[in-house]
């Protein structure tokens, strides 16, 4: 059966350690265990109307809450050893790399992939691949750009495709998809290995799949 985490980030801005809010979602043997969402305090209190107009957060709403440094230590355990799925992963691994690279912190040792990618190869017959299309295709009603409630419904995703695909376990499900795993680990830094065509990938929560 699956383990994962799914998670997803909102952003103050396109600045290194803008993350706002994240939401996860761990699920051990297919089913969903753990369900943590925050506001996050960012580095900087600036935040870009474009991205206020997406979340619809602002530095009032989030300058009591803890920073990333903070937070850290009480999800440490939900990324370190643990598959992290998101929705357009480069984006939210981005965030993450640049929240723990402005306080120093360490990488966890974790594996990613990205659940547009897994939606593509399950349901080719979709218009687009969009969070919210995908969540409407599969009947899910969700508040979009909430971040715990985009975590759940990339969860949602992977735990449809294992049933498609008959793969209960991350190994069958990589080699049914042929797909790899992207790392993410202390020095080290590598992509998923899937066919698509590479894009310049900002810090804005306005990604074409989100």
């Amino acid at each position: 059966m699956m383990n994962f985490t799914a998670i997803d980030f909102e952003t103050a801005s396109s600045e290194k350690g803008s993350a706002c809010a994240i939401g996860i979602v761990h699920v051990e043997n297919s089913e969903i265990v753990e369900e943590v969402y925050s506001l996050i305090r960012p580095f900087s209190p600036y935040f870009d109307p474009n991205c206020v107009r997406v979340h619809g957060l602002t530095w009032e709403d989030v300058k009591e809450s803890p920073t990333f440094e903070e937070l850290w230590n009480e999800i440490a355990h939900l990324f370190e050893g643990n598959l992290l799925l998101a929705h357009n992963a480069s984006f939210d691994i981005r965030v993450l790399r640049s929240a723990l690279d402005v306080y120093q912190l360490p990488y966890p040792a974790a594996s990613y992939n990205c659940t547009v990618q897994v939606a593509k190869k399950t349901w080719p017959e979709f218009y687009n691949y969009k969070l919210s299309t995908i969540a409407h295709e599969l009947n899910v009603t969700f508040e979009h750009h909430h971040a715990l409630e985009d975590a759940k419904v990339a969860a949602e995703i992977m735990l449809r495709a294992e049933e498609i695909h008959n793969a209960f376990d991350e190994e069958t499900m990589l080699r049914t998809l042929k797909m790899s795993n992207g790392t993410l680990g202390p020095g080290k830094y590598a992509t998923p290995g899937v066919n698509f065509k590479k894009k310049i990938m900002a810090l804005s929560p306005q990604m074409q799949n989100k």
